[in-house]
C-alpha cells in the first residue's frame, strides 16, 4: 500500500493534538469571540435562529419575525447547520446545565469540531497532493492558516467554517477516488451539502464538478468516479430538498438559496453525469459529445426556466443599500479595495496562496502535474480568482494552498536530510516563514509602521468597524419593555440575540424594506424621520458613538437624526435615557 493510503489514524490523532492545543489557548485568552462578538452578526443570528427552532418555530419556516418591518422578512441560510447546534444544546440542557451554559457549550464544541476535521481532511489532501509523508508541515500549516482565518474561533457558528470543511472534503474524495471506490460517491455527497448550506460555494462545486466530467473524458479509468461522484451529488440534493424545503414551496425558485432552481440543476448534471459514464461508448470523442449533451441540456433548462438566477446577484441591489451596507462588508470587497484600506488583510490572505501557484506553475516547467495535483492545483486558480473579485473566496484559497505549500517543505526537508547543508537549513526556514500567513500579516503591520498613512474614509478599517459587540453593551437595553429598535444594521443582529426586542434593521441583503426605513430615518430630518419612526412602530433609538455606520450616515447627512443625536441635538419627541448616557449604547425613547 501506498503512503497516501496509510496514517489516516495517525493523522486524525494529530489533528485531535493541534485543536486541543488551539482550544486551551482560546480558553486561556477567555474565548475573546465570546466575550465581544464585534462585527460578527452571522454568529449572533444564527443563534437567534436556532433558539427560535427549540422554542417550536417550524423547521421549514425560516422567517426572521423580530427584524425588518412588520412580518419580518424569510432568511436565506439552511436549516442544516441550524440542527446540529440545536441538538447540542439540547444534549446539554439535558444533562441539567442551564440554557445558558448548553449554548456556550455549543458554541465552543461545534466550531472547534469542524476545525479539527478541517485540518485532518486538508493532512489527507496534502498527502495525496505531495505523494509522500507531509504529516507535519500540512498539520503546522494547516492549523496556523486556519486558526488566522478566525472562522473556527469558538463562538463563530455561521455557515463558512461548514462551507470550507465540506468543500476541502469533496476535494480530497476526488482525489481518493481511484484508490477508493467509496471516494467519488462521498466526494459528490460533500459537494452537494456545501452547495446547499450556501450559494457562496457554487463556484467550487461546479469546478469540482467538471473536473470529474473532464477526468472521464480524458480516461477510460474515470468511469466509476464520475458516476460515483454524479449519484452522490444528485442523490443529496434530493434529500436536502425534501427535507428542507416544504412541499408547497417545491416550485419556488429562489436565486440566494438551495430551491427547485439548485436541485434542478443539480439533478440534472448529477445524475445525467452518472447515466453517459454508464452509457457512453469507451472513446473520448463519444464522452466529449456526451458531456457537450449534457451541458447543453442543464444550460437550456437554467435559461428558459430559471433566467432570473443568471443575473449579477447584487443587480437589483438598492443603490443606498449597495453604499451604505454592502460597500463596508468585508468578505464582499475586492483585492483592489483591500489593498488600499487593509495591506495586512490583504498579505494574510493573498500572499501564500500566490506563492502556492508559483510553486505549481514551477512544477509544470519540468513535468506534468499527477491527476490529484491538477485537481488541486484547479480548485486553488479558481479560488484565488474569486477572491479577486470578493475576499471571501481567499478563505478557501489560503486553506487550498496548504497542499503545495507542504509538498515544498516536505520536499526541501528531505534534500536536507540527505545531503545536509547551511543553504538547505536556511532553505528551509525561509520556506516555513513564507507559507506562513502570520509572517506576511507581520510584514505588512511593519510595513504600515513606516510608511505615512493616507487619509482613509472613517469606516475602512475592519478592526474598528463596530463596537458595541459585547454582551454587556445591551444591559440596560433588554432592562426596558420589547418594542422595536432603531439602530445601525450592524446593531440589528446583537439587538435580537440579548435582548428580547425587534431590530428594524439588519445586515442582511433580504431585509430591504428595514434597512431602508433605517436609512430613511436616520439621513432624514428629524421631522421626516419621525414619520418613519410612527409608521415603524419604532418605541427605542439605540446610538453606539463608535459605530462607523451611523458615523458615515451623520456625515453624509448632516442634517439628519443620526448627525443630530452624534452631536447632542435631541429632538423634543425623544428622550434620552439617562443612566445610559455616556455608555457604549445610548438609548433614546420615543415620546
Amino acid at each position: 500500500m501506498t503512503v497516501q493510503g496509510t496514517g489516516w489514524k495517525n493523522d486524525l490523532l494529530l489533528a485531535l493534538c493541534a485543536t486541543l492545543v488551539v482550544l486551551a489557548i482560546d480558553a486561556v485568552s477567555g474565548f475573546p469571540a465570546l466575550a465581544n462578538y464585534g462585527a460578527d452578526n452571522d454568529s449572533m443570528l444564527r443563534l437567534v435562529e436556532v433558539r427560535d427552532l427549540l422554542a417550536g418555530q417550524g423547521w421549514f419556516d425560516l422567517h426572521q419575525y423580530r427584524m425588518g418591518t412588520a412580518g419580518g422578512f424569510v432568511m436565506h441560510w439552511s436549516r442544516l447547520v441550524d440542527a446540529p447546534l440545536a441538538l447540542l444544546i439540547m444534549a446539554f440542557d439535558a444533562l441539567g446545565v442551564g440554557t445558558a451554559a448548553a449554548e456556550r457549550a455549543a458554541q465552543i464544541i461545534w466550531p472547534t469540531a469542524l476545525y479539527g476535521l478541517t485540518i485532518f481532511v486538508l493532512m489527507r489532501a496534502s498527502r495525496r497532493f505531495a505523494g509522500a509523508d507531509v504529516a507535519m508541515p500540512s498539520l503546522i500549516l494547516s492549523t496556523a492558516a486556519l486558526f488566522y482565518l478566525v472562522i473556527y474561533s469558538p463562538g463563530v457558528i455561521d455557515h463558512h467554517n461548514v462551507q470550507l470543511l465540506l468543500t476541502a472534503a469533496s476535494l480530497w474524495l476526488l482525489m481518493e477516488a481511484p484508490s477508493w471506490r467509496p471516494a467519488a460517491l462521498l466526494s459528490g455527497i460533500c459537494a452537494g451539502l456545501t452547495l446547499a448550506v450556501g450559494m457562496e460555494t457554487a463556484p467550487y462545486v461546479a469546478t469540482l464538478g467538471i473536473c470529474a466530467a473532464v477526468l472521464f473524458i480524458l480516461d477510460d479509468k474515470e468511469r466509476l468516479p464520475a458516476r460515483g461522484f454524479g449519484l452522490g451529488f444528485a442523490g443529496v440534493a434530493f434529500l436536502v430538498f425534501v427535507t428542507t424545503i416544504r412541499p408547497s414551496e417545491w416550485g419556488v425558485a429562489q436565486c440566494d438559496a438551495f430551491s427547485s432552481f439548485q436541485f434542478v440543476v443539480a439533478a440534472l448534471s448529477g445524475f445525467g453525469l452518472a447515466i453517459a459514464s454508464a452509457l457512453s461508448a469507451s472513446t473520448a470523442r463519444a464522452k466529449l459529445v456526451s458531456m457537450l449533451a449534457l451541458a447543453a441540456v442543464v444550460a437550456a433548462v437554467a435559461i428558459v426556466f430559471f433566467p432570473q438566477c443568471l443575473a449579477s446577484p447584487y443587480a437589483g441591489m438598492d443603490e443606498r443599500i449597495r453604499t451604505y451596507w454592502l460597500a463596508d462588508v468585508v468578505e464582499a470587497q475586492p483585492l483592489w479595495s483591500v489593498a488600499i484600506h487593509q495591506p495586512k488583510l490583504m498579505a494574510a490572505r493573498y500572499v501564500t496562496p500566490f506563492i502556492a501557484m508559483l510553486l505549481i506553475g514551477f512544477q509544470l516547467r519540468s513535468r506534468r502535474l499527477r491527476r490529484e495535483e491538477t485537481l488541486a492545483a484547479i480548485l486553488l486558480v479558481v479560488a484565488f480568482g474569486i477572491s479577486l473579485w470578493q475576499v471571501r473566496g481567499s478563505t478557501f484559497s489560503v486553506a487550498f494552498a496548504v497542499l503545495p505549500l507542504s509538498a515544498w517543505i516536505a520536499k526541501i526537508r528531505l534534500k536536507a536530510s540527505a545531503a545536509p547543508s547551511w543553504r538547505l537549513s536556511t532553505g528551509i526556514v525561509m520556506a516555513w516563514l513564507v507559507s506562513l500567513n502570520a509572517t506576511w500579516a507581520g510584514v505588512a503591520v511593519a510595513a504600515q509602521s513606516v510608511v505615512q498613512k493616507a487619509p482613509q474614509r472613517v469606516n475602512s478599517d475592519p478592526d474598528h468597524a463596530v463596537t458595541c459587540g459585547k454582551p454587556a453593551d445591551f444591559l440596560d437595553l433588554a432592562a426596558l419593555p420589547a418594542t422595536t429598535v432603531l439602530a445601525s444594521s450592524n446593531l440589528g443582529s446583537g439587538i435580537l440575540m440579548f435582548t428580547g426586542h425587534r431590530a428594524l434593521a439588519g445586515p442582511y441583503h433580504r431585509n430591504v424594506g428595514g434597512n431602508l426605513a433605517m436609512l430613511d430615518a436616520f439621513m432624514g430630518t428629524p421631522e421626516a424621520a419621525r414619520a418613519v419612526i410612527q409608521r415603524e412602530q419604532v418605541g427605542l433609538i439605540a446610538i453606539c458613538r463608535g459605530n462607523t455606520e451611523e458615523i458615515s450616515l451623520g456625515l453624509d447627512a448632516p442634517d439628519g437624526l443620526a448627525a443630530a443625536l452624534l452631536r447632542g441635538d435631541v429632538p423634543d419627541w425623544l428622550e434620552l435615557d439617562a443612566s445610559t448616557a455616556g455608555k457604549p449604547i445610548e438609548i433614546y425613547k420615543v415620546r
